[in-house]
């Protein structure tokens, strides 16, 4: 993968390429097969328009997020697009072994040549519990403590490159780059390139000491996202992936034809979090349901919190909120993830954000 496939380009009046993010939302009233319906309908609308590349991420045990297995979603939308990039916003590397990650994204690969983007985290991606369910171990540190070594061991299986006399020299990840066969071929020319997520300074600087592309959580982790960037360039050394450094931001946007109807699906949004953080995980809330909820004064604080660092609004605000938010980080690409009750709002979002910036129509 070279350094400008990873860049991509801007269309539009669009000052940076724009991405989607998508958490494959269960509304309140809705299923899961609903949601994963509208994903295949979002990646094919925003692949018509124009947009860069297209994620899921890895979360469990949040009925109201249907992504637990990304490379299944994957291998479906690629099943159903044909240019934009596909891939993960992320796995988290310490709940699974990497050779498992290694076969799962070379057979996506394979499926998608040259298209698919492997995002690795080093969070669970969900509560401690399950995360304990999911390695098999009761000590919830030790995956992400190991995450170098584990990121290491991931990119030789990737690259099928580990040296004479390693214990794994024999093991091939299956499809992938397999070297040294009867007649000297490989499988595939390509291999997914691999990406650091982070909300905070530890993935930071590990993509920029290695010389890799970078994505920060700035959906989640606002106050952080400059402080990251900051550590994530001046770590940065060039490497045969990129030359320079490149940072993408996820964004919490959403665009509505009425101001009002953003502000109920941000309140619904909020609600949502503060169940999440709260111990209490269900389905994304109607807005009438979070119109109606009590916030507790802790609640409010949390709530106004989180929908202040949502860009929301008409496709005027939103553009112009985008716009603040790439001066204010420089970020090189904007991850966009829409946050709504129904998929159609959250489809209508993304439209009016495509509009706004002139993007190609299909």
């Amino acid at each position: 993968m070279s350094a400008d496939e990873i860049r991509g380009t801007a269309h539009g009046s669009a000052p940076v390429p724009l991405s989607v993010l998508d958490l494959v939302t269960v509304g309140a009233g809705s299923t899961a097969s609903d949601a994963l319906r509208t994903g295949v309908e979002l990646a094919r609308f925003t692949e018509s328009r124009g947009f860069h590349r297209y994620w899921v991420a890895e979360h469990h045990s949040m009925p109201g997020v249907a992504s637990s297995s990304p490379a299944v979603i994957l291998a479906h939308l690629a099943a159903h697009t044909e240019r934009i990039r596909l891939g993960s916003g992320g796995v988290m590397l310490p709940n699974h072994a990497p050779l498992v990650i290694a076969e799962q994204f070379g057979t996506l690969e394979a499926m998608a040549p040259g298209r698919i983007d492997l995002g690795l985290g080093r969070a669970p991606g969900t509560d401690g519990a399950t995360a304990a369910a999911l390695r098999r171990t009761d000590t919830l540190g030790e995956g992400a403590d190991d995450f170098p070594e584990q990121l290491a061991e991931l990119t030789r299986f990737l690259d099928d490159d580990f040296p004479d006399g390693h214990p794994y020299r024999r093991i091939h990840a299956i499809p992938g780059p397999v070297q040294g066969t009867a007649d000297g071929g490989v499988q595939s020319p390509h291999r997914p390139p691999i990406w650091l997520l982070g909300s905070s300074g530890f993935s930071a600087r590990l993509a920029g000491l290695l010389g890799l592309p970078f994505a920060f959580a700035h959906h989640f982790s606002a106050q952080n996202t400059i402080p990251a960037l900051d550590l994530y360039r001046e770590s940065f050394c060039p490497s045969a992936v990129l030359d320079e450094p490149y940072a993408l931001i996820g964004v919490s946007a959403l665009a509505t034809d009425e101001e009002p109807q953003a502000r109920r699906q941000v309140r619904a949004a909020a609600l949502n979090m503060v169940r999440l953080r709260t111990g209490r995980p269900g389905l994304f809330p109607d807005p009438d349901e979070a119109a109606k909820h009590e916030f507790s004064p802790y609640e409010e604080e949390f709530a106004r919190s989180w929908a202040g660092n949502i860009v929301h609004g008409t496709a005027d605000e939103v553009r112009a909120g985008l716009d603040d938010l790439h001066k204010r980080t420089g970020a090189d690409e904007l991850m966009l993830t829409s946050h709504a009750h129904r998929g159609e709002l959250r489809l209508r979002s993304y439209e009016l954000i495509a509009d706004a910036y002139g993007l190609p129509t299909a």
